[in-house]
């Protein structure tokens, strides 16, 4: 967003948008881009990204332009925002929930990079009582606004937020005709075999160099333990085809897993997990899991509801440590308690079958299951779904059963896949029907509602998936 009609006009933001556009289109992204969109055009391009981010490894945006903080929310400015207060600041321009909100359905990951930590594009004549002062209009290109920087960020789970200066502070429009944090952006994301985490940080010190410390770059949120690479492996990694997380963290490059040791020792609890994951790789010479429990019960310490579900793992097979099936359910309860699913599909099972000492209690699993469904985990959604076209599950029904069946299909489970282009009969037909209507809703299939999956339903099945055929 740079030709604002309003308030003041910005100098490098089309060039940066043009340039980190250009760089993930050539490592392999699938790229819409906007350049001085209006607030429709704007919120129509967010609601096609966040239908097809579904079926996405990862889904991705860049916003290079004004950001306003108001009440602690931020917000990213369209071009024809004409606000004369807050409450117009909050209808005409989108917000980062919204932006979090399109990209929450990916699979793997999700990432928003917000370059607008600027100066407050509306001044002093901005309204917060809600009356009709007339905005001024600010001349400077050299800021995109924010008040005083933006707020803090609070994602979920598995995404991150990066903005171009910590919250409650500016940055810099540059000299030249990119932006730091853009230049920094464009050259750390081409380089393959640089893990994410590890990407950002680099940013960071690239650009509090090239600013001489007036600017740091920072990011929010808490990703998961798999390691990833934007740009892909180097020719001699091969993570991203491994899904086994000891295995991928193996890969690193010697230097990197250095970077990962000054942040792990800075108490960043991601790095924590990628060195443990490195010292359970029965396969390593680096293999030392007494060094990963260590490592894992710090992190747990520290909050991370990843490191208690794995230290969960370990003390259920006395790995790395003495076997204690009490402290093993202890560790499963606290990740569950932070809605970590893999915890909590796990202790559905556990009293489902009686494991770890604990009684059966068959009810008490379906409570575990609904949660863990109902946060997305692929197997958990298939399972209920299963349950309830069993009739197992009080006042759920077959419409029911067939949205938990398509949400795992757009999860992108293979084994769910599989089923239903194999086996769809294991459904009775009322539950086959009401996913034909799920399928039909979305316009992945026209045919009639029968029941019965013909090749009609079973290509509108692969295309929610996300197969084109």
């Amino acid at each position: 967003m740079s030709d604002y009609q309003y308030i003041g006009t910005l100098k490098n933001t089309v060039n940066d948008a043009r340039v980190i556009s250009q760089t993930l289109d050539g490592i392999g992204f699938k790229v819409t881009t906007l350049l001085d969109a209006p607030h429709d055009e704007l919120r129509k391009t967010i609601d096609e990204f966040s239908f097809e981010s579904e079926t996405a490894d990862l889904a991705l945006i860049y916003f290079a332009g004004h950001g306003v903080e108001v009440q602690g929310e931020n917000f990213l400015v369209p071009v024809d925002a004409n606000a004369k207060s807050n409450k117009d600041i909050q209808r005409y321009s989108v917000s980062l929930k919204d932006f979090m909100k399109s990209v929450d359905r990916a699979r793997k990951m999700r990432i928003v990079i917000l370059d607008s930590c600027r100066n407050n594009p509306f001044g002093d004549a901005l309204d917060t009582t809600q009356s009709n002062q007339t905005t001024t209009d600010s001349s400077s290109t050299a800021t995109r606004g924010g008040g005083n920087g933006l707020a803090p960020a609070s994602p979920d789970r598995g995404t991150l937020v990066a903005f171009a200066a910590r919250d409650g502070e500016v940055a810099l429009d540059g000299v030249g005709n990119n932006s730091p944090f853009a230049t920094a952006l464009a050259d750390k994301l081409s380089q393959p075999g640089l893990e994410i985490s590890l990407m950002f940080r680099q940013i960071r010190d690239q650009v509090l160099t090239e600013t001489r410390n007036l600017q740091e770059p920072h990011t929010y949120g808490s990703l998961s333990g798999t390691p990833f690479f934007l740009a892909g492996p180097t020719e001699t990694q091969l993570t991203a085809q491994i899904d086994d997380r000891s295995s991928a963290w193996s890969e690193l490059r010697p230097s990197q897993e250095q970077q990962l040791a000054v942040l792990a020792r800075g108490g960043d609890t991601r790095s924590m997990l990628g060195l443990a994951y490195i010292r359970l790789n029965p396969e390593e010479a680096r293999y030392d899991p007494a060094e990963a429990v260590k490592l894992l019960q710090e992190a747990a310490r520290a909050g991370s509801a990843e490191a208690q579900f794995e230290l969960a793992k370990l003390y259920e097979t006395g790995i790395g440590m003495e076997q204690d099936q009490n402290l093993a359910l202890d560790f499963y309860q606290q990740s569950a308690d932070q809605d970590f699913a893999d915890a909590i599909n796990d202790l559905g099972f556990m009293y489902y079958q009686g494991g770890l000492g604990l009684t059966s209690n068959p009810q008490k699993a379906l409570t575990f299951f609904a949660r863990a469904a109902d946060l997305r985990h692929p197997q958990a959604m298939f399972n209920f779904a299963a349950l309830i076209d069993d009739g197992l599950v009080a006042d759920k029904g077959p419409s029911d059963a067939a949205g938990y069946l398509y949400d795992a299909l757009r999860s992108g489970n293979q084994d769910v896949l599989d089923l239903l282009s194999e086996r769809p009969n294991m459904f009775k037909a009322p539950t086959r029907r009401a996913l034909q209507s799920k399928l039909q809703e979305h316009s992945f299939y026209t045919g009639t509602i029968d029941g019965d999956f013909g090749p009609g339903t079973q290509r509108g099945i692969r295309k929610a998936y996300g197969l084109d055929n």
